[in-house]
């Protein structure tokens, strides 16, 4: 027909990974743990506090920071998307545990890893927030664990700092999958080679 363009062919061959609502959920997530982080670093790294100061206005920072960490999460129940990546995150193979043990690179649309760091990071950050509130509203428990609360948020937290900095890291060295989240699709070629099993 004239006066249409037709797409481009590197458009059309790209294959869809993931939602608007999926990438969302991403981004904010990832904000508000950005955010976590960083205030943390800021009150308990003494060089940082000092660069930083107005304590006060950290804590608070950082608190409200941790309790709408789970908003994202709440708000994605609401597409079907997101919905079936958790069915899919939520469930290993045989294809999974010989991933792990590097005897196959075949993977559905998420690899182990992959489903391993969703797990451990949704209960890191159930427990994150379970011990903050305990750390923020003081007359909820007894001293005792109140300073229990506090040895296992501190420890975890930098547990957290490491586990993130690694997704980062490998995030980084795969231009493709970094692209997939960013823009929603990605190269077929690196679909069949990193995740062969996926049914697109």
């Amino acid at each position: 027909m004239a006066g249409t363009t037709s797409p481009r062919p590197e458009v059309a061959s790209r294959v869809r990974r993931f939602s608007p609502a999926q990438r969302w959920v991403h981004r904010v997530t990832a904000l508000l743990m950005g955010v976590c982080v960083a205030t943390a670093a800021c009150l308990y790294v003494p060089q940082l506090a000092e660069l930083v100061g107005r304590r006060a206005l950290v804590v608070t920072v950082h608190e409200w920071s941790g309790l709408l960490l789970p908003a994202p999460f709440l708000a994605g129940l609401a597409s079907r998307a997101f919905r079936g990546d958790l069915r899919l995150l939520n469930r290993f193979g045989p294809y999974d545990r010989a991933w792990l043990r590097r005897r196959t690179r075949r993977a559905g649309k998420f690899n182990a890893g992959q489903k391993l760091y969703a797990s451990w990071l949704a209960g890191a950050v159930l427990v994150m927030l379970g011990t903050g509130l305990l750390m923020w509203f003081t007359h909820l428990a007894p001293l005792a664990w109140r300073t229990g609360s506090t040895f296992v948020h501190d420890w975890l937290a930098l547990a957290l700092g490491v586990v993130i900095a690694g997704h980062v890291g490998m995030a980084w060295a795969d231009p493709e999958a970094r692209r997939g989240m960013r823009t929603g699709s990605v190269d077929p070629e690196w679909a069949e080679r990193e995740h062969p099993l996926w049914r697109r």
